[in-house]
């Protein structure tokens, strides 16, 4: 089967399951595809490594555990883990609506019944890879549309201007040539004319001196 391949895409998995088989074959596949894989036999174990230093991006994990549940660790991990987004699965063998529903209220992003065959699980990881792309895409663009909101702040600010030659002193304390200053702030390229008023001074001011000439 093709390695999955994403443009930065996840490659770092937990695996959290009781049943040490499963836990294996799960493993397996994952590293024959690339994946670097983290285990844990417990919902505490899983909960140390998702709440810990640089988790893992995404997490399979089984509903029954000894210690904390599936849904346990995904309430837990919601509730602390501000900094970077995981994509939780849950399998189980339980196969009621109400189970989709109380996993997804927890803060699973995927709920996978048993048996689960091999290719969907590959799907759903596949999933969970183009979610958290977006994710990564959104918010790099929230980050770049407030800092372009910054710096029209920065903008509306009082700004020094030279009197004489009309440069701007910016925040390092070195003066820049105006066009200079809104490029770097604000990314806007300028093109030079002359308005109608300025237009008329340098007329009136051309013809005084071939007056004075002649």
């Amino acid at each position: 089967m093709d390695k999955l391949t994403m443009p930065e895409s996840i490659t770092r998995i937990l695996i959290a399951d009781d049943h040490k088989v499963t836990r294996e074959a799960l493993r397996t596949l994952l590293e024959n595809r690339a994946f670097t894989v983290t285990t844990a036999a417990t919902g505490d174990e899983a909960l140390e490594v998702l709440t810990g230093f640089d988790p893992p991006q995404l997490a399979i994990m089984d509903w029954e555990m000894p210690g904390a549940t599936g849904l346990e660790v995904c309430r837990t991990v919601r509730r602390l883990n501000a900094d970077s987004y995981i994509y939780l699965i849950v399998v189980t063998a339980r196969n009621g609506e109400e189970d989709i529903a109380k996993a997804m209220a927890a803060g699973a992003d995927d709920f996978i019944r048993k048996p689960c065959g091999m290719s969907e699980l590959l799907a759903r990881v596949r999933n969970g890879q183009r979610t958290l792309a977006l994710q990564r895409n959104l918010a790099g663009r929230i980050a770049e549309l407030e800092e372009g909101a910054e710096r029209m702040r920065q903008l509306k600010r009082l700004l020094p201007i030279c009197m004489y030659c009309k440069k701007i002193r910016d925040d390092s304390d070195y003066w820049q040539e105006i066009e200079v200053y809104l490029r770097e702030q604000t990314g806007t390229d300028f093109s030079h004319g002359i308005c109608p008023t300025c237009m008329a001074s340098q007329l009136a001011d051309l013809d005084a001196r071939k007056s004075g000439r002649a």
